[in-house]
């Protein structure tokens, strides 16, 4: 029971939270532009490593992703995570309108391992 309780209160403060955060559009915006910038690094350096190391060339960021993990730079795993990435980067840039503050909040606060995860394998090969 005491378990439920302080459940059910980390819950609410993390609403109050989530609306503090959200409250200001300067935060919205500082998240979604770091997190923009981050999967366009992310995913550069992946086509770079394709075209050095592959004589891969690529023009989509979901083909980096595939190709990476075709070339074993990734593993199917990883590579399908990187999809994923690349087509929330897309959203992120081409149906901006379509992404809700509380979603790029609800990512930044849960998804950004996957991107760490991704570039410390980026670092491996370079390395």
């Amino acid at each position: 029971m005491r378990q439920t309780s302080q459940r059910l209160r980390f819950s609410a403060d993390n609403r109050a939270l989530t609306s503090s955060i959200l409250a200001d559009n300067r935060n919205v915006f500082t998240a979604e532009s770091c997190l923009r910038r981050a999967l366009d690094a992310l995913l550069d350096i992946g086509r770079h490593i394709l075209a050095k190391g592959f004589a891969i060339g690529t023009t989509e960021y979901k083909e980096v992703a595939a190709r990476l993990g075709e070339t074993r730079v990734l593993s199917a795993e990883d590579a399908a995570r990187l999809g994923i990435m690349a087509g929330y980067r897309n959203r992120l840039v081409h149906f901006y309108n379509e992404v809700s503050h509380e979603e790029l909040y609800d990512i930044c606060r849960t998804q950004l391992a996957d991107i760490v995860a991704i570039a410390s394998g980026c670092v491996l090969i370079r390395n």
